[in-house]
Parts: structure tokens; C-alpha cells; sequence
């Protein structure tokens, strides 16, 4: 196996995270019972500017909590984007409704709010807006779409902690917005999610599901609902408010990146990247660009083979939802634009522990060779 020099994106882990983690563990809190967890959550509340955060045990979890708060289930509908990773459509199926997956616009990779409505029918329930690879969706479009049918609204934001769209931060504008500290995302807890809303029920609610259905605090084992072990540990909070700290850090690295791709790049022919839409700024979690094989004189996968050789790791973009063997019974319209995204795409390299030397290789290696 090829030796990997320049990684996609593998967690930065500094000294400010091991301050954090001993003390967590000299104080004897290391699992959900901690005030570490209450703490990250407001922490987290406090940056993003709203209410209300729960933490969670994953992204793939606050989205199934998500659609259990709402009371969506059997013979419901949710109008998902074809291109995502498919932990945006399983929790879905997890409650028994239909997810019903649309087209994603050529530009900014996002669902179309124009697929969007030709969808709608009166089964639909909810739309889940991905902000893929940290770039921010049309908010205004799919807000103004949820008004007019009456549809809640559950951004995926498991890929745009610190992305602003008309200066509000991602993941604010939905009913319930979802994000994820997997260990590749831009702040990590090695696993952990959390979930954020204005809503006060929704909130005191979310904390009674992550917790098996019992109220936080209660000295009985009285269990009020059927709930879920949804909860984040104190250590993975301890690791959490480290990262959060660093977060403006992480951010202006991911930035600093994209803008030197997308000045190397842009004389390339046959190559092309993923647009943000005029006042939004993504975090660049993860720059990808696209291979027009005809004009760039050379394919996608040969590109691939010869980034590996050279211990560059990429990785294709995620497989459009129709796509998906597990969801090869479900009849999903053709989404061709996705699918076409799909097979032309490229994730490069962009952790935030990568200098600009780094980024300038990877893109010296891009010239069709």
C-alpha cells in the first residue's frame, strides 16, 4: 500500500485537546454524566447563535431525532437531495417514512429548490437541505418552499459547522439543524453530533429521547417515552470544547486552501470546482473539483491512480442515492445531474493541518500528466 503524504482530511489533535481530555479524566466524568457535555452544548449554542443545542451520540442519530420530534412517520414523505452521503436518507426509512430523492443544481452541488417543488405532494412532510462539503444551500428558496406547503425543514448541516449563508451561520435557519464531530469533520469528539433548535419544546424534548425517554436529572428510572441512547460522553465533550476553541483556526486554514486551488486550478482546462452561491461562504470542508475527461485529456480514474501512486489521498465523491444497491427497490426519478457530479469528481486534499506546500503539490500534480 502506497505510503499517504498528503491526507484528505485526518483530525488535528493538538496540546489545547490533551489539556482537555486529562482533565476530564482526573475528574472522574468520563462517560454521559459530566458537566463537560452541558458546557459544549452551550458553548455550541453560544457560536452558532441560537437557543438551544443537544448533544448527540452522531450526525446519523440527530437526524433520526429530528424526524422523531416532528412526528414523522409511516406514509410520510421527505424530499432528500440525490447527492449526499446516504446517513442524510437512512434515518428516513429508520421511522418508517418514504424518502423521495431529487436532482442537485449543477453549480453548487446543493438540492435544486425547482426539483424540490415539482416533488411536493400531499404525503410530504419535510425537506432535508444538504450544505454538501460545507457549501451552504439555497436557504431562501427551500425556507420560502416550506412556508407556502407547510413543510418542516431539517438541515443537514453534518458538513458546514462555521459556513454562513447572508451572514447567518449554517445550520440555523431549519426547524432542527443536524451536524457531526466524526473524525474527519471540521471539529471532531471522535464520534458525537449535535442538534440545535429555537424551539424549547423540541429541545426538552430531544433531551428526554437521547436519554432512553427519561428526564435529565430524575432520580427514578421512570422512563416517560420510548427513547433512544442517543447521549454524548463527558470525554468526547472534553475533546469537543478543545476543538470549538480552535475552530476559527480550522476554519481560516480550510479557506486558505480553497483559495489556493481555486487560483492554481483555474487555467486547467477540462477542470472545474464547486460554487458557492453570492452571499454564502462555505467552510471548505472538504475542496472537490470536477474532471471534464475530454477537455482535461485525461480521466477521472486514471487522475486517481496516479494521485495514489504519488501518496496523494482523494476520494471520490459520494455515490448519488439512485445508485445505491440498498436502495435499488425504491423507484427514485433519474437525477442526472448528480449523477454526472458523480462520475467527475474528485475530493483533494484539504485538512486544516495542511500547509500551503501541501496544497501547491497536490495541485503541480493535477496538471494532466
Amino acid at each position: 500500500m502506497q505510503e499517504i503524504k498528503i491526507p484528505l482530511d485526518w483530525p488535528d489533535i493538538g496540546e489545547l485537546e490533551k489539556e482537555y481530555i486529562l482533565k476530564a479524566l482526573a475528574s472522574g466524568y468520563v462517560s454521559s454524566a459530566g458537566p463537560l457535555v452541558r458546557e459544549f452544548e452551550q458553548r455550541f449554542a453560544a457560536y452558532l447563535g441560537i437557543n438551544h443545542a443537544v448533544a448527540v451520540v452522531n450526525g446519523t442519530a440527530g437526524l433520526h431525532l429530528a424526524l422523531k420530534l416532528l412526528g414523522i412517520g409511516p406514509g410520510d414523505e421527505v424530499i432528500v437531495p440525490a447527492l449526499t452521503f446516504i446517513a442524510t436518507v437512512n434515518p428516513v426509512v429508520y421511522v418508517g417514512a418514504r424518502p423521495v430523492v431529487v436532482d442537485v443544481d449543477p453549480c453548487t452541488w446543493n438540492i435544486d429548490p425547482a426539483a424540490i417543488e415539482k416533488a411536493i405532494t400531499k404525503h410530504t412532510r419535510a425537506i432535508i437541505p444538504v450544505h454538501l462539503y460545507g457549501n451552504p444551500a439555497d436557504m431562501d428558496a427551500i425556507l420560502g418552499l416550506a412556508r407556502e406547503y407547510g413543510l418542516y425543514v431539517i438541515e443537514d448541516a453534518t458538513e458546514a459547522l462555521g459556513s454562513t449563508y447572508k451572514g447567518k451561520k449554517a445550520g440555523t435557519f431549519g426547524h432542527i439543524g443536524v451536524f457531526s464531530f466524526n473524525g474527519n469533520k471540521i471539529i471532531t469528539t471522535g464520534g458525537g453530533g449535535m442538534l440545535v433548535t429555537e424551539d424549547p419544546e423540541l429541545a426538552r424534548r430531544a433531551r428526554i429521547l437521547v436519554n432512553q425517554g427519561r428526564e435529565p436529572g430524575e432520580t427514578e428510572y421512570e422512563h416517560k417515552e420510548i427513547g433512544f441512547n442517543y447521549r454524548l460522553t463527558n470525554l468526547q465533550a472534553a475533546l469537543g470544547l478543545a476543538q470549538l476553541e480552535r475552530l476559527p483556526e480550522f476554519l481560516a486554514a480550510k479557506r486558505r486552501n480553497a483559495a489556493i486551488y481555486r487560483r492554481e486550478l483555474q487555467g486547467i482546462p477540462g477542470v472545474d470546482w464547486q460554487h458557492e452561491l453570492p452571499g454564502t461562504e462555505s467552510n471548505w470542508w472538504l475542496f472537490s473539483i470536477l474532471i471534464n475527461a475530454e477537455k482535461y485529456g485525461e480521466s477521472r480514474e486514471a487522475l486517481m491512480a496516479r494521485l495514489s501512486g504519488r501518496g496523494i489521498q482523494f476520494r471520490p465523491l459520494f455515490k448519488p442515492i439512485p445508485l445505491q444497491p440498498c436502495y435499488s427497490h425504491y423507484s427514485f426519478p433519474p437525477c442526472p445531474v448528480a449523477v454526472n457530479l458523480y462520475a467527475e469528481g474528485i475530493n483533494l486534499p484539504s485538512a486544516s493541518f495542511l500547509e500551503k506546500d501541501d496544497i501547491m503539490a497536490v495541485c503541480a500534480n493535477l496538471f494532466p500528466g
